[in-house]
């Protein structure tokens, strides 16, 4: 009987990396060791989820990010991913306002490897909404979900984005709507975007990337195509260790622009490009 990895690699075809016609294999754990993670992970949900039905409706806003950010941060090293940071890293969560962090999207883990740095509220499609355990976590921590295939939506969350901003909270958009491999990088939709404009706000782009020790993309990280949540998560405990880099690039003030820089088209073109020229792609 094939294996589910087996299985999954022959069916996507994606989840090797080839370099000078050899392959390269992220290495695999043992048995023991994925039922320790399991158990650490499911251990580390349990008190999540502990701490979002108790502990959040009595906490200060500042409290509660760091909550998020001590979470999120433990739930990588529960799952064994070591997190790189480079670049202009972000100022401490307790200083930061108004700011719009815009990136390239690969996985679940993008999502707690940013809150591990910095305690962002999300904008997330709504179908996330619905995932065991996650979905609720992502309720509770506040995230503004969108309707992608609702057209009427984009305005409802172009005024939620600016209206956030302006209450000084910090913001990640995933400008793609949907996730890829690595090895790409879809053209950014460019709409949520005035919603920072009209705000004024530090617009941070940054390049997330899951690297292997070659340095080529670790392709069976992504959380992309017809995987499902549990495929994904499995695929990450058979990896010994797993790699996320954040490359955080210059961030852009839009108080600044002229008004025809000021064009979300124009600006939003501008991110896609600088993130793709950091991930080389």
């Amino acid at each position: 009987m094939i294996s589910f990895a087996s299985a999954f690699r022959i069916k996507y075809g994606v989840l090797k990396s080839i370099k000078n016609n050899a392959i390269i294999i992220p290495t695999r754990t043992s048995r023991l060791t994925r039922y320790f993670r399991v158990s650490r992970i499911f251990l580390h949900t349990l008190l999540g989820i502990t701490l979002a039905a108790l502990v959040f409706p009595l906490s200060s806003k500042l409290f509660k990010l760091r909550l998020i950010k001590w979470w999120c941060r433990h739930l990588l090293e529960a799952f064994n991913i070591r997190l790189v940071s480079h670049g202009n890293l972000p100022p401490p969560y307790q200083t930061a306002s108004n700011i719009m962090f815009v990136a390239n999207h690969i996985s679940w883990i993008d999502i707690h490897a940013l809150n591990s740095i910095i305690p962002t509220r999300f904008i997330a499609k709504s179908d996330i909404q619905s995932w065991p355990v996650f979905g609720y976590l992502a309720k509770k921590s506040n995230v503004l979900f969108i309707s992608r295939e609702k057209r009427q939506d984009a305005a409802r969350i172009v005024h939620a984005t600016n209206r956030s901003l302006l209450d000084g909270d910090t913001l990640c958009l995933f400008p793609e709507g949907t996730t890829t491999d690595g090895t790409e990088v879809k053209p950014f939709k460019s709409s949520i975007m005035q919603g920072a404009i009209h705000a004024n706000a530090v617009i941070w782009p940054v390049a997330f990337r899951y690297p292997l020790k070659d340095g080529s993309a670790n392709t069976e990280i992504a959380y992309a195509g017809e995987t499902t949540l549990i495929e994904s998560i499995q695929l990450v405990l058979q990896q010994k260790e797993t790699v996320v880099e954040l490359h955080f690039l210059v961030p852009i003030a839009t108080a600044e622009l002229t008004d025809m820089d000021k064009d979300r088209r124009k600006l939003t073109l501008h991110i896609e490009h600088l993130i793709k020229d950091k991930l080389r792609l």
